[in-house]
């Protein structure tokens, strides 16, 4: 499938940050072996993998940190004794996205995403849960489990969705007032003449556009963004904290802040209708296939996820 390609109206004020593939899943609730409406999803996860962008070159946390260490501790390539695990991203390394892949696994704290047509409405929190280099970490994070607890006893999650994928830009959007930043999408898969069921009820919407705003991991949380617990919190190297200064938020910019597990951050509802909104169009590479082997989720993952929600728009 690729990165796609964009056309912008000549005055249109926005500039690429970032270009890549978005792949979307569910997962249906503890011990439910299918989903079939929200009310059985218990998590919605995004899986972003940048291609290129403003720069070819981003930074990224150390690969011995939070769970891409302790993965690596895992399979016997990290030396350390101690494993990070339960820690958000921190230190550094330097990436070239266009020569190898990246991979950020984003968990949304909500089931959904925000509803599209409630422009500037409630924010939705999000954290990235793991940052790789590695696909086969994502593999992982994508499988079922069993396992035992002593207040319920045997307990299993079923393997992930593959719900959509498609294309996305991260945007650096500069109107007369302060600049800020957008997430936008256009989805390839499912098919346009397949149902979408699965994915409208969870506000996966054809395209989108969301602000998006990166929280400061040295400030509190409020009561409707509790956050995560501090330890799980990134830890950004000085050049990228220092750019919140005293604030609570600030833009994904650059986007090197997303490379940090732990990164928490908001979506807020922008537009269903991008070219419209930011004078951009937006164009995927498949048009309306059918075919599994146009799917770059299926080619990278496998059969880790099932496909049907993807190719058929239905809930599994």
């Amino acid at each position: 499938m690729g990165q796609g390609e964009e056309a912008r109206k000549d005055e249109s004020n926005v500039e690429i940050l970032e270009r890549g593939e978005i792949f979307f899943f569910y997962r249906a609730k503890v011990n439910k072996e299918e989903a079939h409406s929200p009310d059985d999803v218990q998590r919605l996860y995004i899986v972003l993998r940048p291609e290129s962008g403003e720069k070819s070159v981003e930074e990224k946390q150390g690969s011995s940190s939070g769970k891409e260490g302790a993965k690596m501790h895992e399979s016997g390539n990290d030396e350390k004794e101690t494993c990070p695990g339960d820690e958000g991203g921190r230190g550094a390394e330097k990436v070239d996205i266009e020569q190898q892949p990246l991979l950020r696994f984003i968990v949304m704290g909500k089931k959904s995403l925000p509803e599209p047509s409630q422009q500037r409405g409630r924010p939705y929190w999000g954290f990235v849960e793991l940052v790789t280099t590695r696909i086969e970490d994502v593999k992982a994070a994508l499988k079922g489990e069993e396992y035992d607890t002593n207040t319920r006893g045997h307990r299993r999650t079923e393997p992930a969705r593959a719900l959509a994928e498609g294309v996305y830009r991260i945007l650096r959007h500069s109107p007369r007032k302060r600049m800020h930043t957008h997430l936008v999408y256009r989805l390839e898969f499912p098919p346009e003449d397949e149902k979408n069921e699965a994915q409208e009820s969870l506000n996966v919407e054809r395209e989108g556009s969301f602000l998006i705003q990166i929280k400061n991991p040295e400030q509190q949380g409020t009561s409707r963004f509790a956050g995560l617990q501090s330890k799980r919190k990134a830890t950004f190297p000085a050049h990228l904290q220092g750019q919140f200064g005293n604030r609570r938020f600030n833009p994904a910019d650059p986007p090197d802040f997303l490379n940090y597990e732990g990164c928490e951050f908001l979506l807020i509802a922008a537009s269903d209708d991008i070219e419209e909104e930011l004078g951009l169009e937006l164009r995927t590479e498949v048009q309306n296939s059918h075919d599994p082997s146009c799917s770059d989720l299926v080619r990278t993952f496998g059969e880790t996820a099932s496909i049907e929600p993807l190719l058929e728009g239905t809930w599994v």
